[in-house]
């Protein structure tokens, strides 16, 4: 049996002796990885560094307003074209070359107007007219009624033609539709070029779509932003709203942990079924309706995700996904039935826990509020990097130019002796760009302001997960509950995490940020060869998606526990993690048989709130229910906000749940410890409960091995 025993944990660690002296997170420790620390410093030093070249350089005005053929902000404050808040284009057709794409600029002058044109005209039948008073704003400015037609034509001073257009960002683009199956522009279906012929105004039609596509994006963006605008103050409530259950639900676990975790249950499964039922009443309310049928492969993709709820397979899709969720969790609680009762209990402990430490609840809020200034940090940095490209002008002609997309400029391009070789070329702005060596860097350090997110992140993560397990250590460590405890122990270990650990929680979160960031490379060139023919490198790339994938939750798994060691004897990152290691791989049936299962009782809290909130914003922002006497406001797509107020309630619910899965988790490494440190003698008596120790150990043959390893 020695040489059983020697085997047995030989290969997962020495277990933890008994020690007369431990009572618990130990008080009198050092500091531990002192250089993760240092580099942690001069990295934030870095950091700022970037950010202050960043705010330097850049302006965020690029990304927002549009610019003309100068380089000049359209409808900005201060600036010339302060009362011209939109974009002109000469010749939108030219603005579908898929140069433009490439070279992020459309080759036609475009000038910052007042107001979009409304009428069709053209340069021909407007000139010597009234309507060249209004065709005038639409040429470049200090624009001289001096020259002829083609004079004007070739020196790109006023555009051959202007249709109907409506403002789209800031840009007007034409105003497209269908006349009995015939594509139109306004009233129009041909229109004369500059020289007085008429064409088909389908081949600028088509021009223009093209054109149209490459904004779609920014037209769905502008018209979800818009929903916001008008619908932020009812889904601020709807997130209050998830706030107050999430911690109504947590204050009664604290009282009713048993009844509550079986009332979860059952909840989730009616409100599963009442999700099933409501997509068969639908299904069938749609049943003989024009179009009904149309399946889902057949209609496509649509911006108007509205038009999908007029579909039969939609709901058929909805109520199968439902159905499966719901027989799937019914064969869990069947087949789980005797390990919930055991998780039950360890809640119950962890809601006693809780009880002696009610600030930890509020804990979330701190790290969401560190959170929030590393996001508002990376977001503006990113945003600043982006910006802070100098004008790049480019000379731009319609005709065999050597000069073509060459740089130039603006000022001083008239006067220079090149312009005699393109007497039609134009000096006119191409993008916003650089050659110097900042504008060389910008790649690379916006690739060190992703992954310094990633670190800080992780780095609050890992101390708020630090903080809570020395707080609930201290709990289950004390032999007399709450009366050993010390009198503020969540303050107590965060105080010790910030003063001895900084660079343990700097290594830990250092490792899961490369991981990350890796991920990131890997989803960027998964995007870039998107396009490519070889299997093989698809192949390729999709393993090393899933293997680092894997790899990422294996970290994060690993460091959790690596900090819980780290709140309870101050040991350095390695140590703890192979400690933890060997800890839970000497009681591995209790992790997979019930470490697991409280985590799928938590997924059915959240699950929960977030199922009812989520109905109640459906009937509201549908209108099939009233608050008072106000309604849901009119919306371009009301899965905005729902959306919204689902992944908010997620949220919300996942923070006040967490404090419980780390009090869960670090009790459970406690438990594990406790058992291997002490026997239930009066000499050695274990610090866990007697209700707990009545459930976990009943019956377990894993505690029968360990004491006959013990007695050898």
């Amino acid at each position: 049996m020695g040489k059983d025993s020697q085997n047995y944990y030989g290969k997962h660690g020495t277990p933890q002796k008994y020690d007369p002296t431990f009572k618990g997170p130990i008080y009198n420790r050092g500091c531990t990885d002192v250089i993760c620390c240092v580099l942690l410093f001069l990295a934030i030093v870095g950091y700022v560094a970037v950010g202050i070249i960043a705010w330097t350089h850049g302006d965020p005005r690029k990304v927002i307003y549009p610019t003309d053929s100068r380089g000049e902000f359209c409808g900005q404050k201060g600036t010339k074209n302060a009362d011209k808040p939109f974009l002109f284009y000469f010749n939108i057709v030219k603005c579908a070359n898929p140069l433009v794409l490439l070279e992020f600029h459309c080759p036609t002058p475009q000038i910052c107007v007042k107001q979009c044109p409304d009428r069709y005209l053209t340069l021909l039948s407007a000139r010597n007219t009234r309507d060249f008073d209004y065709y005038k704003q639409f040429c470049v400015p200090g624009f001289q009624n001096n020259k002829g037609v083609a004079e004007i034509l070739r020196d790109g001073e006023c555009p051959a033609v202007i249709i109907p257009s409506k403002p789209l960002a800031q840009r007007c683009f034409p105003a497209i539709h269908a006349n009995k199956g015939v594509l139109m522009v306004g009233n129009e279906t041909t229109y004369e070029d500059g020289h007085g012929a008429r064409k088909n105004i389908t081949d600028l039609v088509e021009g223009a779509k093209k054109a149209n596509k490459v904004l779609e994006a920014r037209q769905l963006a502008m018209q979800i932003f818009e929903d916001y605008t008008v619908s932020w103050y009812w889904i601020i409530i709807g997130l209050v709203i998830a706030m107050v259950l999430s911690l109504l639900f947590i204050v009664l676990l604290r009282f009713l942990a048993g009844i509550m975790v079986w009332v979860m249950i059952v909840m989730v499964i009616l409100v599963l079924g009442y999700g099933i039922f409501h997509c068969y009443m639908e299904y069938s309310r749609l049943r003989g309706e024009a179009g009904s049928d149309v399946s889902l492969v057949d209609l496509g993709f649509q911006t108007d995700l509205r038009v999908y709820l007029h579909l039969r397979q939609t709901w058929m899709a909805f109520m199968i996904i439902l159905s499966i969720l719901e027989v799937v969790i019914i064969l869990l609680l069947i087949f789980l039935r005797k390990r919930i009762l055991i998780a039950i209990a360890l809640i119950k402990e962890a809601s006693r826990a809780v009880g002696h430490v009610m600030c930890s609840l509020l804990y979330p809020l701190v790290t969401f509020f560190l959170l929030c200034l590393c996001i508002a940090y990376w977001a503006s940095t990113s945003v600043f990097l982006s910006t802070s490209n100098t004008a790049v002008y480019k000379v731009v002609d319609d005709t065999a130019c050597p000069l073509l997309r060459k740089t130039c400029n603006p000022e001083t391009f008239p006067l220079r002796n090149e312009s005699l070789q393109c007497p039609t070329a134009r000096c006119q702005f191409a993008f916003y760009g650089g050659e110097s060596t900042y504008h060389r860097a910008l790649l690379g350090l916006q690739i060190f302001n992703a992954f310094m997110f990633f670190w800080l992140a992780n780095f609050v993560l890992a101390l708020g997960q630090v903080t809570l397990a020395g707080a609930f250590a201290s709990y289950y460590w004390a032999m007399r509950k709450p009366d050993d405890m010390p009198a503020f122990p969540l303050f107590s270990a965060f105080g010790r995490a910030l003063r001895y650990h900084t660079g343990s929680l700097a290594f830990g979160s250092l490792i899961l940020a490369i991981v990350q960031i890796i991920r990131v490379m890997l989803e960027y060139l998964d995007q870039r060869l998107k396009a490519a023919q070889n299997k093989f490198a698809k192949f390729l790339m999709v393993c090393l998606k899933c293997c680092f994938w894997c790899l990422e939750k294996f970290i994060k798994f690993l460091n959790r526990n690596a900090y819980i060691m780290i709140a309870i004897y101050g040991t350095n990152f390695c140590t703890s993690a192979r400690n933890a290691f060997f800890l839970l791989m000497r009681n591995i049936i209790r992790v997979a048989v019930l470490d697991k299962v409280t985590d799928f009782l938590f997924l059915l809290g959240k699950l929960l709130i977030v199922g009812s909130v989520g109905i109640l914003a459906f009937f509201f922002f549908t209108h099939r229910i009233r608050i008072v006497q106000d309604t849901a406001p009119p919306l371009n797509y009301y899965w905005v906000p729902i959306l919204t107020v689902i992944i908010g309630s997620y949220l919300i619910a996942h923070g006040f749940f967490s404090v419980y899965g780390m009090c869960v988790d670090t009790l459970f490494l406690c438990f594990c410890e406790d058992l291997e440190r002490n026997d239930g003698s009066q000499e050695r008596p274990y610090f866990m409960s007697p209700e707990l120790r009545g459930i976990l150990l009943k019956g377990n043959p894993q505690e029968g091995k360990q004491e006959e390893v013990e007695e050898e």
